[in-house]
């Protein structure tokens, strides 16, 4: 009877043994996962960045025309329609106009009147970003085109432009998309003559940019998954100098930190899944942007 007794105790000595070291190995294999998971999110969030739109501005020099007559006469819609008739027959889309780069060339153009000057840039420093901006109009490329003289008409105004390689490179640009127009006749250089601005834009609205609230959600799970992370590592030293290391106390604390440990890795997968969705969002942008 002595020698069952003895044994059945080692036999429960062994398994308390067991227990309390299945326990351990278990506690420390969910940490050490945990703290991967927690490495590679920090290394995947810092990924995602919106780079600032390099804006374009192309600018040939100013064209003084060589056609002197009375009878010239130039409107904004007809210099628009020859530009896209231009456009057509060379196997482009035409170009929509615009009315806040239409307003941007009139101002352009009564500041050329007003300051005696035929320029892209005003003696004042104003350059064509100046004036576009100036009204709102967000654009990822732009382009201003710039005439001086009594050209007959608007025909003959487009024309003079598609002969300099400046101006008809503006005029036939694959990415632009809207243009703006103003002429108009006054006193510069003490005769009457016309003065012609033209300014086209790809909008930035063409590229799509990413969801901020997309962004705001990710930041917000960053900092959700810092505090987590606080709380683990203070439940986890917790759990450690706990003694003894079994029965209904400490196995609820086991329990919570388990269940503390599959919500912060949950938090961590479904930030991922908005990482990339918002990643890919930006790359898309930052194409666009490039052309």
């Amino acid at each position: 009877m002595s020698i069952a007794l003895g044994i059945l105790r080692k036999l429960i000595r062994i398994f308390a043994v067991l227990t309390i070291a299945t326990s351990l190995l278990y506690l420390w294999k969910v940490y050490f996962v945990n703290f991967g998971a927690i490495e590679e999110f920090k290394n995947q969030i810092n990924e995602f960045s919106l780079e600032e739109v390099q804006k374009e501005i192309l600018a040939p020099p100013p064209l003084r025309g060589s056609v002197q007559t009375q009878k010239s006469f130039l409107t904004r819609s007809g210099v628009i329609s020859e530009t896209n008739n231009q456009r057509i027959n060379n196997g482009l889309f035409v170009l929509r106009e615009n009315e806040s780069l239409n307003l941007a060339s009139q101002k352009k153009l009564q500041d050329m009147f007003s300051n005696q000057y035929f320029a892209h840039v005003s003696p004042s420093g104003a350059g064509p970003s100046f004036w576009i901006e100036s009204v709102g109009y967000e654009y990822v490329t732009v382009g201003e085109n710039l005439a001086l003289g009594n050209f007959s008409d608007d025909f003959d105004l487009v024309l003079a432009w598609m002969n300099s390689p400046g101006h008809r490179a503006n005029i036939l640009h694959e990415r632009f998309q809207e243009i703006g127009v103003a002429v108009g006749r006054g006193v510069f250089e003490g005769r009457e003559t016309w003065l012609a601005v033209q300014m086209f834009g790809l909008p930035l609205s063409v590229c799509p940019k990413p969801d901020e609230s997309l962004k705001i959600s990710i930041e917000a799970n960053q900092v959700q998954i810092d505090q987590l992370f606080i709380n683990l590592e203070s439940k986890r030293e917790e759990l450690e100098n706990t003694r003894p290391k079994r029965g209904s106390v400490y196995e609820q604390k086991v329990e919570e930190y388990n269940q503390l440990v599959v919500f912060y890795n949950d938090l961590i997968r479904q930030t991922k899944l908005l990482i990339e969705r918002y990643n890919r969002q930006v790359k898309s942008f930052n194409a666009c942007v490039e052309g």
